[in-house]
C-alpha cells in the first residue's frame, strides 16, 4: 500500500464519530455558544472523522439555509475547546479527540452532479445509453 491509499475506519473509529457528532449536534442545538459568529445560526453537523488513535476528530458542518460557512467555521474553531469541555459531559471515552471544524462541500459538489446530469445534451446521451444498453442485453 503507498502512502496516497486512504486505509477505511475501522467499526470503533465510525462508531466514536456516530457518538461525536450526535453529541455536538445536541450541543449545538441547545445554544449555549456565545461567539457572535455564531449568533442565530443553525448549524448541521454532517460527518465527524475521528483518526485511527481517537486523538483527533473532523466535524464537518454546514449552516442551514446557507450563510457565510467561512464565518461559522471560524467560529466554532475558536468555540472548539468550549466544545471539547461539553463533550466530556456528554460522552464517555478516556481521551476525548480535539475539534477541528470543516466546511462540508458535498452539498456543493452534489449540487454540480445534479446541474450536470440535468443538461441537455447529457440527458441525450443517458438516454441513448439506456436505448443502447437494452438492445445489448438480449432480452
Amino acid at each position: 500500500m503507498s502512502k496516497g491509499d486512504a486505509k477505511a475506519p475501522s467499526q470503533r473509529q465510525l462508531r466514536v464519530g456516530e457518538e461525536l457528532r450526535h453529541a455536538l449536534a445536541w450541543i449545538l442545538k441547545r445554544g449555549d455558544i456565545r461567539d457572535p459568529g455564531l449568533a442565530g445560526v443553525a448549524v448541521t453537523v454532517t460527518e465527524v472523522r475521528v483518526s485511527p488513535d481517537l486523538r483527533n476528530a473532523r466535524a464537518f458542518v454546514m449552516p442551514l439555509g446557507g450563510g457565510e460557512i467561512e464565518d461559522v467555521v471560524a467560529a466554532l474553531n475558536r468555540a472548539a475547546p468550549f466544545l471539547r469541555r461539553q463533550m466530556g459531559k456528554a460522552v464517555k471515552l478516556k481521551y476525548l479527540p480535539g475539534l477541528n471544524f470543516i466546511a462540508d462541500k458535498s452539498f456543493d459538489q452534489a449540487g454540480r452532479i445534479h446541474d450536470l446530469l440535468k443538461d441537455p445534451s447529457v440527458a441525450r446521451d443517458l438516454a441513448s445509453g439506456n436505448e443502447t444498453g437494452n438492445e445489448n442485453d438480449g432480452t
